[in-house]
This record gives structure tokens, C-alpha cells and sequence, in this order.
């Protein structure tokens, strides 16, 4: 059973308009109620088919989108949206919470995956913080850290004007690292972020990718700029341990 729904605003601040694409009627009207009682705007689609066309109209914040949907499951309706240019937020629902489940529901276009049964204080949380990501016309292209700049569009990375090539994995080690510049990364969220691992692989792949990269960025330069935090994580920035 859902958790009953607070009979009042969120800290959130600013009206949602939220699609609720659900085939279990009593979930699509429990989640479409606590909505409104908490400011937001919610419509409902009973199938996925239908889903996808009011998905395709527009002007949602964010939808929550059932898994298993009859006419067109839940996977193939992010799917085609992503494939189409789609960028609003999705969280998915669903009763299939293993790990190779989440991964593929991640995989086939989703920003969130919550498992059945769940919190509505959860699932309100969790769309509230996707909503508040930035759009794709807001999103940063370019990061700096000290003399060190990497560019998201043209996939360059420089440092001190010295171009620097990196694989796939290093430059999405990079950003990850740049965009949470000054603020320290737990290998967990790297797993979790630059891997899309939801478990621990029980492997050194972060140490290997980590010296590869220090190797690449701050060898042969006077002053380091990735950081090990002991018994915490990594952090990039520009200054001296």
C-alpha cells in the first residue's frame, strides 16, 4: 500500500504539471489526488498508447511512467519519446526492482526508477528533484577547473592550452568529476554515475580509471588538480592538498 499523502505544500516551491501513465486505476487516482492536494498539476493515462500521445503534447515537468502498461509497455514509451527528441523528466514504476531491471529501465531513456511498493513522500522527493534539473537549454557545455577546461559538444579537453586525449570513460569520468567540482565524489556515486552500476562490482575499475586520468591531467603540470580524499572519495580542484 502507498503512504498517505501530507495534506499540504512541499518545500518544492513551484506547480508541477506531472503525467501519471498507470493501468492499475486505484494507484492512478491515489497518485493523481496527492498530487493536487500538494499544489501540482497531474492528468492520467490508463495505457501506454495513450500515454505516449499526451506525452507528446507537451509541457509536462515530468512523468511517472509505469513499467508493465497494456497496448505499449512502459520501456518502449520512453524509448520512442527519447528517440523523438524528448527530454522531460521520467521516473519509473514498477514491481521489478532487480538490478539488471533498473539498469535497463535507466537504459532505455528513464532519469529515475522506483520500485513497487514505495513512500509517496518518496516519490514526491524524487520527482520534485527531477523537475528541478536543469534543461537541456540550460545545461552547462563547458567546464573549467584551474587552467584545466573540458567541452561537453566538441568532447575536447585542454589543460594550460595542451590538448589532451581521453577514452570515452576518461572524459565521462572528467565531467562528472568537473561538473562537481570543489565537492567530493564517493565511489558510489561514480559507480552509480559514470558506470550506471547500481551495485558494487567488488572491483578496482574506479582506482584503474582514476590514475589513468591523474596521469593524463596533472602529470607533467607543477600543480595537481584531482585529489584523493582518504577514506571518502575524489574531488577535482583548483588548489594545493
Amino acid at each position: 500500500m502507498h503512504q498517505l499523502a501530507p495534506q499540504h505544500a512541499g518545500e518544492f516551491g513551484k506547480t508541477m504539471r506531472v503525467l501519471v501513465i498507470e493501468d492499475d486505476r486505484e494507484t492512478a487516482q491515489f497518485l493523481q489526488r496527492s498530487l493536487k492536494e500538494n499544489g501540482h498539476m497531474a492528468d492520467v493515462a490508463g495505457d501506454g498508447e495513450t500515454g505516449l500521445a499526451l506525452a507528446r503534447e507537451g509541457g509536462w515537468d515530468v512523468l511517472i511512467v509505469d513499467r508493465m502498461l497494456p497496448r505499449l509497455d512502459g520501456l518502449s514509451l520512453i524509448s520512442t519519446l527519447r528517440a523523438e527528441g524528448a527530454r522531460t523528466p521520467v521516473l519509473i514504476l514498477s514491481a521489478l526492482g532487480e538490478v539488471d531491471d533498473r539498469v535497463r529501465g535507466l537504459r532505455a531513456g528513464g532519469d529515475d526508477y522506483l520500485t513497487k511498493p514505495y513512500a509517496y513522500t518518496e516519490l514526491l522527493a524524487r520527482i520534485e528533484a527531477l523537475a528541478r534539473r536543469p534543461t537541456p537549454e540550460e545545461q552547462v557545455t563547458r567546464y573549467a577547473v584551474g587552467d584545466l577546461t573540458l567541452d561537453r559538444l566538441s568532447h575536447k579537453v585542454a589543460r594550460a592550452g595542451q590538448a589532451i586525449i581521453l577514452q570515452p570513460r576518461e572524459f565521462r569520468l572528467l565531467e562528472y568529476l568537473m561538473r562537481n567540482a570543489g565537492q567530493v565524489v564517493t565511489r558510489t556515486m561514480l559507480l552509480q554515475n559514470v558506470w550506471d552500476y547500481y551495485f558494487d562490482p567488488q572491483t578496482n575499475v574506479i582506482d584503474v580509471h582514476i590514475s589513468r586520468l591523474r596521469g593524463k591531467i596533472d602529470k607533467g603540470f607543477a600543480k595537481p588538480l584531482l585529489h584523493t580524499v582518504r577514506g571518502s572519495g575524489y574531488m577535482i580542484r583548483d588548489g594545493a592538498d
